[in-house]
């Protein structure tokens, strides 16, 4: 199971990414390499929505809407953490086209420090997500405090640097 969820977020994000390169490709018999700045959007779009898919349960689960299965939460923490991957070296200077291109604000760019500390404390708190639903079998204080963490950490950046 653990591997089919696996290829089926690789092969989601091969296949966004692959139509974003062919999207910027030349015309028919002219070569053209890859826009660099719009790969790095096709990768970070592709990621964050895989991501906000793999969360909504968890933050069902938080809510008390959704009944807490620790098997899923955990596959769904694992997921968020090896997603999170991608968002280092997806948001480079090149990828700062603005509308319609990114929804990311150019505070990504001109407040960097900042957001690469708020990136790298949503992968941590996404990897305290993992460990606590690896040992919790309900929806402990525990469980509801490490998403409250990540969902914090995407609020978070959102406020500051995604148009609302």
């Amino acid at each position: 199971m653990k591997l089919r969820s696996n290829i089926l977020s690789f092969t989601l994000l091969a296949l966004v990414t692959s139509a974003t390169f062919a999207a910027d490709s030349a015309p028919a018999g002219e070569k053209s390499a890859p826009n660099p700045g719009k790969q790095a959007i096709a990768v970070r779009k592709a990621a964050f929505t895989l991501i906000g898919a793999s969360f909504k349960p968890l933050g069902d689960v938080a809510k008390g809407t959704t009944e807490y299965n620790q098997a899923d939460a955990e596959k769904r923490a694992k997921r968020i953490v090896m997603l999170g991957e991608f968002l280092d070296g997806a948001f480079p200077e090149s990828s700062n086209l603005g509308e319609p291109d990114t929804k990311a604000k150019a505070e990504v760019w001109t407040q960097r420090a900042d957001f690469d500390k708020r990136l790298k404390e949503f992968k941590e708190h996404a990897a305290i997500l993992v460990q606590v639903t690896a040992k919790e079998k309900s929806t402990s204080d525990a469980v509801k405090e490490a998403i409250g963490a990540v969902a914090k950490d995407c609020k978070g950046c959102h406020d500051i640097f995604k148009p609302k």
